[in-house]
């Protein structure tokens, strides 16, 4: 083809695109500027507002106003809150008393397009609990472009069902912030018959500073269903304060007081230091250390002290009658009216002869002398704190009735068994001693100690082993060694005899008591045997 065809060619080109050009441009302005309609049935694609925030930012926010108890923040977070949506937060933080709130959430979950779950580590400080940890679940959602908390009570805690609750219960006793324990460590023996004696002990020594600790425990009530314990605080109980008392004695003493059908008691001491060694007590309360009763020719013993430091001696050869009349005064009877004619002082003591001692007493003792006797072995003396009371009592005899009555310890002598027990542990030391249940006891707090003369001491000792080898606690299954004084008391009330049995084995002496239980012999020895013979 040659150049001027060429350009022929070109130029017819350029021409019909002008053209189609043209006719376009025609076309528009005749449509009014307007593109060409669509097609009918083509949908209109819509645009969607974005999304406000993330799960996670809300999940935090939540968590922090919930950390801060801020409620009003917590509920704008929450879509479709219940009208008690803060009640029911303040009334389950209120369950817990929680001392501080930690909330760390865990990593989101999408459950779908609009929804997430956030996993939620509770963590609260209880007192005394320490920290109480457990996971729970926070739904959210997308509601209006913003992603809220689809709140329901099992984000507080996952057991917790609409309409439920916690409740908090406190123990109905705290736990004692002093715990007392045996004089080797041990925690006292079951049925020990000494619960009084410890709880009164107990509130005689200071708390420390934390003061007595109470346990609780938190209950979930969902309706419909049974109560749940969620968590619970059970105190420990307290390094052990020890006590003079003794594991061993103290539970003998109380199995030897089971089976026995009358109100008994039993208190060991031990002569040498004034320690209690056991305390068995089923008078009542603290019968054993508080309550007087007549001592009965237990009595006998410090009559029989008196006697000795007045110049007789066990070997004095006394009348022993099956009465004697107090010139111009009363009658005095022996136990049954028996009569045992001219005998030692010591075999008199040994037979309990009611008519000697009265006889003596009139004819060789003043009023002044017995009581200030009775003094000598605690009768009058305040014991100290946690022992608590007086030992016994004696008023200044009136009249030479009044003397002969005490004598023999009627009248007006009262003695609790503590006290008859320190009065077998004077003879068996030769001293007698305060009462103590502390081995820490601070001695100003105790009465002074008071010594018996040598003579005196070692006489009553004779005396006390006449008894149970010749006497009325002879062949009664005593163990050897033993040495002891039987008692029986009239009740000034008109019921049934008082049984006593007091008496010392080593370095262990002791009163048994058993309320209107008839003779001591009958009553009381039996059961100091059983005591004796467990130990």
């Amino acid at each position: 083809m040659s150049n001027r065809t060429r350009v022929r060619a070109l130029l017819v080109l350029f021409t019909l695109a002008g053209a189609i050009v043209i006719i376009g441009v025609l076309g528009l302005l005749t449509s009014g500027g307007q593109a060409p309609a669509a097609e009918p049935g083509t949908p209109t694609p819509t645009v969607t507002p974005p999304t406000e925030g993330t799960p996670e930012r809300t999940a935090a926010a939540y968590l922090r106003a919930w950390e801060a108890a801020d409620y009003t923040t917590m509920r704008e977070l929450t879509d479709d809150p219940p009208s008690d949506f803060a009640a029911q937060h303040e009334s389950f933080e209120d369950a817990l008393a929680a001392e501080s709130l930690r909330l760390r959430a865990g990593r989101t979950v999408m459950t779908g397009e609009d929804t997430a779950e956030v996993p939620i580590t509770e963590t609260r400080e209880l007192p005394g609990y320490g920290p109480w940890i457990y996971q729970s679940d926070m739904r959210l959602g997308i509601r209006d472009q913003t992603w809220k908390v689809l709140w329901a009570p099992a984000v507080m805690h996952p057991d917790l069902e609409p309409g439920g609750w916690l409740s908090r219960t406190a123990a109905t006793a705290g736990v004692p912030a002093v715990r007392l324990v045996t004089h080797e460590g041990r925690d006292f023996p079951a049925d020990s018959d000494a619960e009084a004696y410890l709880e009164g002990l107990a509130t005689a020594i200071p708390e420390p500073p934390g003061g007595t600790p109470v346990g609780w425990r938190v209950e979930l009530d969902n309706p419909g269903e049974p109560v749940e314990r969620l968590v619970e605080y059970v105190p420990d109980a307290p390094k052990g304060t020890r006590t003079t008392i003794e594991w061993a004695a103290q539970a003998s003493a109380a199995r030897a007081l089971d089976g026995v059908k009358n109100p008994a008691a039993i208190v060991a001491v031990r002569p040498s230091t004034g320690e209690i060694l056991a305390v068995a007590d089923r008078l009542g309360g603290r019968k054993a250390f508080e309550q007087k009763y007549a001592p009965g020719s237990t009595f006998k013993t410090v009559t029989a002290a008196a006697l000795l430091n007045a110049g007789m001696s066990t070997e004095t050869v006394v009348d022993c009658p099956a009465a004697y009349t107090i010139p111009g005064g009363r009658s005095i009877t022996n136990f049954r009216g028996e009569a045992h004619g001219s005998v030692t002082l010591r075999e008199a003591y040994a037979l309990s002869c009611n008519t000697t001692f009265a006889r003596m007493a009139v004819e060789r003792l003043s009023p002044g002398v017995l009581v200030e006797q009775a003094r000598a072995f605690g009768f009058g003396v305040p014991l100290p704190a946690g022992v608590g009371g007086t030992c016994g009592s004696l008023r200044q005899p009136e009249n030479d009735d009044a003397l002969a009555e005490d004598s023999f310890g009627q009248g007006t002598v009262e003695a609790t068994p503590l006290c008859m027990a320190l009065v077998a542990a004077t003879v068996e030391s030769g001293q007698w001693r305060p009462p103590r249940l502390m081995p820490s006891a601070d001695d100003a707090d105790r009465p002074g100690s008071a010594r018996l003369p040598s003579g005196v001491a070692a006489g009553l000792r004779t005396m006390m082993n006449a008894v149970t080898a010749d006497g009325t606690a002879a062949g009664a299954g005593l163990p050897d060694g033993v040495a002891g004084k039987t008692g029986t008391a009239e009740d000034w009330q008109g019921g049934a005899d008082h049984a006593w049995f007091i008496g010392y084995w080593g370095d262990l002496a002791f009163a048994v008591f058993v309320e209107h239980g008839g003779t001591g012999r009958d009553a009381a020895v039996p059961i100091a045997a059983r005591f004796l013979r467990a130990l």
